[in-house]
Order: structure tokens, then sequence, then C-alpha cells
């Protein structure tokens, strides 16, 4: 896999931040992971 070389800052509500913080803490997984996936998942999402 490449190495990533762009950044991307949004922002959110707190209610939003709580919700990811507590999502990787269940799944034992960091922000970073989280949100690349996410945005991977967008990929398949546009196939259908």
């Amino acid at each position: 896999m490449s190495k990533p070389e762009i950044f991307v800052t949004f922002r959110l509500t707190q209610a939003e931040k709580d919700l990811l913080k507590q999502y990787c803490e269940q799944a034992s997984r960091n922000q970073t992971d989280v949100l690349r996936e996410l945005v991977r998942s967008l990929h398949r999402r546009l196939k259908s």
C-alpha cells in the first residue's frame, strides 16, 4: 500500500467527535484507520 500524502481537516460537532472516539475505543482502532476505512467504503457504494 502506498504512503498517504494528503491531509484532510474537517469540523465535527462535539457529539460526532464523542461518537467517533467511542467507536474507536470499542473497536480498539485509531481514528485515522476508522476514517480511512470509511472513505474506502465509498468506492464500493459508488459501484452500486
